[in-house]
């Protein structure tokens, strides 16, 4: 009978790892300082130790705050002048308008209520935007408060800046009560831009509730899915930095203008992501 085969590991010389990063600075493996260099790579909660059965009293009581900050970013309401001062919101000339969601809780029960604008928003954002322009920047709270507030005033001048610096025409940005992402295809339908950007909160975990998301859709309508629209996900300062992610965003809004679509038919540049 043949030998069966034994499949070969992966290569990994060039792929480095937390380990391999601490033995090369001189630490001793699984000494006190090589625990610490490797806990302070990642977010996960590794090497924390237990007491007993369980966790530590540091450990638990770091869970039970990163919990309770989740749980407030999904269940915070924005406010435009009080999050992001009113400073900001006058240069932006911000506006808000809602989905057909009339309350958190709704929202959170109904999701396909998030996924519609109401009658009145769509009167407002045709008073207020203009039509058929390159890039057209939505914000919405989606499902951490805290993400719009954190991230949004640092990423919102870099995408005006670089689009402007890339000749792009662009709309006039608004912030979306109550949003999911399925709300692109109302505003698309409105407003006929050819890249419409939606900077949403996700769904905060333990290890952040800070982080956000940006969805590109070319042109979306009425029935388009996930399967019209592409994604930059962790966006926040343990994630993608605001700086490399508006970079990004507008490369990828330029690569959804160059082939004429978005979704699965287009896909960013890896040699430029591992750059």
């Amino acid at each position: 009978m043949n030998a069966p085969l034994t499949p070969e590991p992966p290569a990994t010389k060039d792929v480095p790892v937390a380990a391999d990063l601490v033995r090369e600075a001189g630490l001793e493996p699984f000494s006190p300082a090589w625990l610490e260099a490797v806990r302070q790579r990642t977010p996960a909660r590794i090497f924390q130790g237990r007491a007993g059965v369980g966790y530590r009293s540091q450990t638990q009581l770091e869970l039970r705050r990163d919990h309770a900050a989740a749980l407030d970013a999904v269940h915070a309401e924005i406010d435009l002048e009080r999050d992001f001062g009113a400073e900001f919101v006058s240069h932006w000339k911000l506006f808000e308008v809602q989905s057909q969601a009339t309350s958190k809780p709704q929202y959170l029960m109904r999701p396909d209520l998030g996924r519609r604008l109401a009658s009145e928003a769509s009167l407002l954002i045709l008073q207020h935007c203009p039509v058929a322009v390159d890039l057209q920047i939505v914000i919405g709270d989606g499902l951490s408060a805290a993400a719009i507030t954190e991230q949004v005033p640092r990423l919102l001048p870099l995408l005006a800046a670089g689009a402007v610096e890339r000749g792009l025409k662009l709309g006039q940005p608004f912030f979306v009560r109550y949003c999911r992402v399925g709300v692109l295809n109302d505003i698309g339908v409105l407003l006929n831009p050819l890249v419409v950007v939606l900077l949403i909160g996700e769904r905060p975990g333990l290890a952040t509730a800070q982080s956000l998301s940006a969805y590109f859709a070319h042109r979306p309508q009425l029935g388009h899915t996930d399967a019209q629209r592409n994604l930059i996900s962790n966006i926040h300062e343990r994630g993608v930095p605001a700086q490399q992610a508006a970079g990004r965003i507008l490369d990828f809004a330029q690569l959804i203008l160059q082939s004429g679509t978005s979704g699965v038919a287009v896909k960013e540049n890896p040699t430029k992501l591992l750059g």
